[in-house]
C-alpha cells in the first residue's frame, strides 16, 4: 500500500473516532483542517466547512471541485460494534461514516495532495470537506458556494463503487391536509377526513407521470407518514399525511407540485423546491474519460450535495451505497486504495474544453 493510501486510512480512522452528526461537525472540521495544514497547505474555514486551493492558481484555467461531506447520520440501534470506534478486521474497516462518506472524502483528500503542487495542470483544484449533507442543511456546501467562486466541474465523493453517477434524483417533501367535519362516530354525522384522504393517497400510489427518464426512471411518490383523530368516538375533521417525492430530470420540483395540486383535493404544501434532479451530459470529457477507464455510468436514486451545487457535477467514490446508514457500516481498505488510484487517473491530463 502506498503512502497516500496509508495517510488516507489513518485520517479516516480519526474521523470515525470523532462524532460528527449533522450540525455537530466542529471536531471533524478541526481534524480535516489540521490534516491539510500538516501537509503545508493553507486552508479556509466557514462554519464546519473546510476547503483549500491548489498551489498554482492561474486565473485562465478551469476549476475542478473535489467535494465530499464529513457529517454522518445517527447510529441506528442495530450496531453490534462500537460505531465511533474504528475497528479493523482483516481488510475491512468498520465505523460510522466509514463508507458514507468517509472513504470517498479521504480518497479525494489524498487525490488533492497528489495534485496540489503540480505546476502544469490544465485546471485548478479546489478541495472542500463540507457539513450538513445528510440533512441538506443551509450551513453545508450551499453556505460556501460564493466563497468558492465559479466551478467548471464538481466531483462529488459518495460511495458508488467508483462508477459514475451521471444523473441523480431530486427530492421534494410534501405536507398534505384533508379536511372533513367532526361528528359523533355512533351516528351518521360529520365527514370523515380519513376516508377523504384515502382517495388522494390512492392517487399518490397509482399515478404515473407522462415523462420517464432513461437513466432515473419514473418519478416515485411514497406516502410515508399519516396522522388523524383524537379519540375513538369522534369522526376526525382533519387528516394530515406526508409524501416523499423523488423527481427525475424531466420535471422541476415546482412543476411536479403543480401537477399534484391539480389531481388531489387535499391541501398541498411543499417544504422546499430546491433539491431538484441533477445530471451531466454523456458527451462531457470527464464522462468520456471514465468510460474509457472501464467505469460504468448510471442514474442514482439517492440524493447528495449535487442537488445544492448549481454547476456541472458527477458523483463517484469508493464504497457501496447499499452500506450507507446501515448498522456496522464498513469499507474495505482496498476500496480506498483503488479510489485514490482511479480519482488520480480520472483527473490526470483531463481537459474540460
Amino acid at each position: 500500500m502506498n503512502v497516500l493510501s496509508i495517510k488516507a486510512i489513518e485520517l479516516l480512522k480519526s474521523l470515525i473516532l470523532t462524532p460528527s452528526l449533522s450540525r455537530e461537525e466542529q471536531h471533524t472540521a478541526v481534524i480535516l483542517q489540521k490534516a491539510l495544514e500538516d501537509e503545508g497547505i493553507p486552508t479556509y474555514r466557514k462554519g464546519n466547512n473546510v476547503w483549500a486551493k491548489s498551489k498554482y492558481w492561474e486565473e485562465e484555467k478551469a476549476v475542478i471541485l473535489l467535494n465530499s461531506h464529513h457529517d454522518t447520520v445517527k447510529p441506528n440501534p442495530g450496531w453490534k460494534r462500537e460505531p465511533f470506534k474504528p475497528t479493523l478486521e482483516g481488510d475491512t474497516l468498520y465505523g460510522l461514516g466509514s463508507n458514507d462518506a468517509g472513504g470517498p472524502l479521504v480518497s479525494l483528500w489524498a487525490t488533492f495532495l497528489h495534485f496540489y503542487d503540480k505546476e502544469d495542470l490544465p485546471f485548478k483544484l479546489l478541495f472542500a470537506a463540507t457539513a450538513e449533507e445528510e440533512i441538506s442543511g443551509p450551513n453545508g456546501v450551499a453556505s460556501i458556494l460564493e466563497d468558492l467562486g465559479k466551478i467548471d466541474l464538481g466531483i462529488i465523493g459518495e460511495p458508488t463503487q467508483m462508477h459514475l453517477a451521471i444523473a441523480e434524483k431530486g427530492l421534494m417533501v410534501i405536507d398534505c391536509e384533508t379536511k372533513g367535519k367532526a361528528g359523533h362516530a355512533a351516528r351518521n354525522e360529520g365527514v370523515n377526513a380519513i376516508y377523504k384522504a384515502m382517495e388522494d393517497i390512492e392517487w399518490f400510489q397509482n399515478y404515473r407521470y407522462e415523462k420517464e427518464s432513461p437513466l432515473l426512471g419514473p418519478i416515485k411518490m411514497s406516502v410515508t407518514q399519516i396522522q388523524a383523530g383524537s379519540q375513538h368516538n369522534v369522526v376526525p375533521a382533519s387528516c394530515t399525511f406526508v409524501v416523499d417525492v423523488r423527481t427525475n430530470e424531466c420535471y422541476s420540483n415546482k412543476e411536479v407540485a403543480e401537477i399534484i395540486q391539480k389531481h388531489v383535493d387535499c391541501e398541498v404544501k411543499a417544504r422546499s423546491f430546491r433539491l431538484n434532479s441533477s445530471g451531466i451530459s454523456e458527451d462531457h470529457p470527464v464522462v468520456k474519460k471514465a468510460i474509457a477507464m472501464g467505469r460504468k455510468t448510471y442514474g442514482s436514486p439517492t440524493l447528495s450535495d449535487q442537488a445544492l451545487i448549481p454547476y456541472t457535477t458527477v458523483k463517484i467514490g469508493p464504497g457501496d451505497s447499499a452500506r450507507s446508514h446501515t448498522a456496522d457500516e464498513y469499507i474495505h481498505l482496498y476500496e480506498i486504495e483503488e479510489g485514490i488510484r482511479l480519482y488520480i487517473e480520472l483527473l490526470d491530463g483531463l481537459k474540460l474544453d
